[in-house]
């Protein structure tokens, strides 16, 4: 009996090993404070979450169903969809749990009550919006990047301060946005979009000769939405380090169950599989 039961007490101390090593979906969800009864949530037993409308690859995937364009967030596919389902599981929620509602981008850091749990689409930790929302860790740092038409002179720049001369354009309250103005700093009053697809439009209009985008959504664009794009390259980082976060009301406490979440899913790998299985990418210049 006694032999029977140190057995069964090995196999269990194995499959709890197996299961760290692993980053396994068996691994319980968080307790205490964190646990999911006492979690602050906008609706009581669902994960509230949100993002812009439309929601594009890499960052989401699935096909588009209504009222959602393009990707899904819901799919699961996507590296955000892929990392907020992620955290889900570890705050105890099924898939079937948590509800996406569309928000603009804009929105998600401006004063006022917020209708959801958290909020993600590559906004980025700012100080000044960090006085009206509170933001998780990161889950992914940012490197920004230049796509312009190929064939057209500023493909051919290899600095930053090469892409001076040259009209720029990116989606209006974004760190792109504020990259040109703070470091590229071009002789040209740069354009601002409502959204990412607006400055493409004007970019294949030969209305700017560039736009300014994160790093995997330049490969998207120009794999995807330009008929002859190309990354003029990678620009350097400059000030804090870039990074994307979760977007919570002001002071919610549920931000401090996301990094404990987050935190397990940088370590046990998960993060780092999700970064290779979405936004892995040929390399692209540097901008010198």
């Amino acid at each position: 009996m006694r032999a029977a039961i140190f057995g069964v007490a090995l196999t269990s101390l194995a499959l709890v090993l197996a299961a760290t090593a692993t980053g396994s979906t068996s691994e319980p969800a968080q307790s205490g404070s964190c646990a999911k009864a006492n979690l602050n949530l906008v609706n009581d037993g669902q994960l509230s979450l949100a993002t812009d409308n439309p929601a594009f690859p890499p960052w989401w995937g699935g096909a588009a169903k209504k009222p959602w364009e393009v990707s899904n967030p819901a799919s699961g596919k996507g590296y955000e969809s892929a990392v907020a389902y992620a955290v889900a599981k570890q705050l105890g929620f099924s898939k079937g749990q948590v509800a996406w509602t569309a928000v603009p981008f804009n929105n998600s850091f401006r004063p006022g009550k917020k209708p959801f749990d958290f909020y993600m689409a590559q906004v980025s930790y700012a100080p000044e919006r960090a006085k009206n929302v509170s933001f998780s860790n990161s889950y992914y740092y940012v490197n920004q990047a230049v796509v312009a038409n190929a064939d057209t002179p500023i493909s051919g720049v290899t600095t930053v301060a090469g892409l001076r001369p040259y009209k720029l354009g990116a989606q209006v309250g974004t760190t792109s946005y504020s990259y040109i103005t703070r470091f590229i700093r071009p002789s040209q009053s740069p354009a601002v979009y409502d959204s990412n697809n607006d400055a493409i439009s004007a970019l294949n209009a030969g209305q700017i000769d560039g736009i300014v985008v994160d790093l995997p959504t330049a490969f998207f664009v120009v794999a995807v939405q330009l008929d002859d794009g190309v990354i003029v390259g990678k620009l350097p980082q400059r000030g804090a380090r870039e990074q994307f976060g979760m977007v919570f009301q002001k002071g919610n406490t549920l931000v401090r169950c996301v990094n404990r979440a987050l935190n397990k899913l940088w370590a046990n790998g998960t993060i780092k599989g999700l970064q290779r299985k979405y936004l892995a990418q040929a390399g692209a210049p540097d901008l010198r």
